[in-house]
């Protein structure tokens, strides 16, 4: 990615696809060129958690809602210490950010951050276009000397696809770090960071758990050298298809039995360390406004999302794993994909969206509750 952090109101800019359709508008952020995968997230609001939350690495993210950084830019959002999108597609950029806690622009904050992006184009039209043909790869050029379209669509088509990209260990932590609790103690727990978004383990703070952050990289004997009470595997970007190491050590934990909680990419790891496969969806789920059935108890929840990719488990049915029996255990109401799973014969479950939802909605925020439970049994 080349960048420029110059003014960019009216620096021309061309998102281009990797199937040849061409959107023309101004730049946003950064001046210069970017490559990713095209994704949209239907949230109307939280689009500061959104850019900083490392599940999107290598992703271009179109916003469905038409105005964009309304509230700014501050301090205290950030899931992580970055933004991680590769770009950013907006339709109509607030010209004056209005918000108490606001310390800057949104536009600011990209072109200091290096993010390329583009504005004034017609991202119903994009969205409805990756509906129909699917995610897929996208380019976007600013600036006054443009390439000619067939030079672009040539670079988009040579940018990495999603599918089959390991991507983890770029996003997560090098060194171990502890998240204290938040007043008395009652647990500890080992958290593999495969992309963790900072207001997760402040989740499980706030009900006395000390969390221990370990990289990607981590071994079972790292995970255990904490003398954990439970073991959390968190979102993170890329193909699941390529985490064999954290499934391996999964693996090992669901020998030891020991609680056992996943988040999103958490989710498809103990899918695979089941034995179920995991597939592309054809456009993924993003957005803070996704209707799921938790089927232990029939209550729906709308569910913050952030994926790309799901498990292939049956819905029907209770599966016979290596690990006791499995089902899932919440589903997409909108289009039955596996949002949930859980084993009957030992503590672990998982789900696929995001019940730390820093921006909300936090109808899901049981299910930090619902590990506390699993650790408090395994204690008695």
């Amino acid at each position: 990615m080349t960048t420029s952090t110059r003014g960019t109101a009216k620096v021309p800019a061309v998102l281009v696809l990797e199937d040849g359709r061409i959107f023309r508008g101004r730049a946003y952020g950064a001046v210069g060129v970017t490559f990713g995968e095209a994704v949209f997230s239907t949230g109307m609001t939280g689009y500061q958690e959104t850019l900083t939350d490392p599940s999107y690495h290598r992703q271009v993210v179109v916003m469905t809602a038409p105005h964009v950084g309304n509230t700014g830019v501050n301090d205290e959002d950030p899931e992580s210490k970055r933004i991680w999108v590769s770009g950013y597609v907006v339709r109509d950029p607030a010209r004056v950010p209005s918000n108490w806690r606001s310390r800057r622009s949104l536009d600011e904050e990209l072109r200091a951050q290096g993010v390329v992006g583009i504005s004034g184009i017609d991202t119903r039209a994009l969205t409805r276009h990756l509906r129909e043909r699917g995610a897929m790869r996208v380019g976007i050029f600013s600036g006054n000397a443009l390439p000619d379209e067939g030079t672009m669509l040539a670079e988009v088509r040579q940018a990495p696809e999603m599918k089959g990209a390991n991507l983890s260990a770029e996003v997560a932590t090098t060194e171990p770090y502890v998240v204290p609790a938040v007043g008395e103690k009652r647990f500890t727990v080992a958290a593999v960071d495969l992309g963790i978004k900072g207001m997760t383990p402040h989740r499980m703070a706030e009900r006395g758990i000390e969390v221990h952050v370990l990289p990607a990289t981590a071994t079972a004997d790292d995970v255990y050298a904490v003398n954990p009470d439970g073991v959390f595997f968190s979102n993170g970007p890329g193909d699941p298809a390529t985490a064999d190491h954290p499934v391996s050590v999964m693996q090992a934990v669901l020998e030891r039995g020991t609680p056992l909680f996943g988040i999103c990419f958490g989710n498809q790891i103990l899918g695979r360390a089941l034995g179920f496969g995991t597939y592309k969806l054809k456009y993924g789920h993003r957005g803070i406004n996704q209707p799921v059935q938790d089927r232990t108890t029939g209550k729906v929840e709308v569910t913050a999302h952030n994926h790309g990719f799901a498990v292939d488990a049956p819905l029907d049915k209770v599966s016979d794993t290596p690990y006791g029996r499995a089902e899932v255990s919440h589903v997409c109401l909108n289009d039955n994909v596996v949002e949930g799973l859980q084993l009957l014969d030992r503590p672990a479950f998982s789900v696929q969206y995001h019940p730390e939802a820093a921006a909300g909605p936090h109808d899901a925020a049981y299910l930090f509750d619902r590990f506390v439970s699993l650790m408090e049994g395994q204690r008695a």
